[in-house]
């Protein structure tokens, strides 16, 4: 299995060609994603509080942090509005306020096993990113992601869903296409 995660040797001569657009080679020289088809994945580990691990694969190949803020950019402990993320080359921000109230839904409904005293939600939205909220080799950045957020966790009991947990993990992850301009 590590052998398919290996990286091809730079020397290799390529399959194939194919024609590079002046938009491309731009791109390239300037260190500039192109846009195009992107995955991004969020996650948190044994924590509700705002901060995030990221990375965003795909026309955009960068990782760091996520941190969710309000418009005026002070943190979000309650996950409300935005989620900044914060990457080696540059930010830019998601909406995730419709997902944050899918969320909030669902655990009213959450109905996990109460032997276990475990459960997991999963809900999916829409999530654009923020206009002008591109900086470093993000700036202008338009676009949108649909992203899925699934929460597994372990309660402490009594598992009502209002105690606190033992072991939890938030992942937001999912596609997206992005442009600049």
């Amino acid at each position: 299995m590590l052998a398919g995660c290996a990286s091809p040797a730079r020397n290799a001569a390529p399959s194939h060609s194919r024609a590079v657009s002046s938009t491309e080679a731009e791109s390239a020289s300037s260190g500039r994603p192109a846009g195009g088809a992107v995955h991004m994945i969020a996650y948190s580990i044994n924590s509700d509080g705002p901060r995030f691990s990221a990375i965003v694969t795909g026309s955009v190949g960068d990782h760091g942090g996520g941190v969710t803020v309000y418009p005026n950019g002070k943190v979000d402990r309650e996950h409300t509005s935005q989620l900044s993320l914060r990457l080696t080359h540059g930010s830019f921000r998601l909406s995730i306020a419709g997902l944050d109230k899918k969320i909030i839904s669902a655990f009213r409904q959450w109905q996990g096993n109460a032997t276990t005293c475990s459960g997991s939600v999963s809900v999916t939205d829409p999530t654009p990113v923020v206009a002008g909220s591109g900086t470093g080799l993000y700036r202008g950045i338009k676009g949108s992601f649909t992203l899925t957020a699934t929460i597994d966790e372990i309660d402490a009991r009594p598992c009502e869903g209002t105690g606190k947990f033992l072991s939890q993990v938030i992942v937001i992850a999912g596609p997206g296409a992005v442009s600049f301009g």
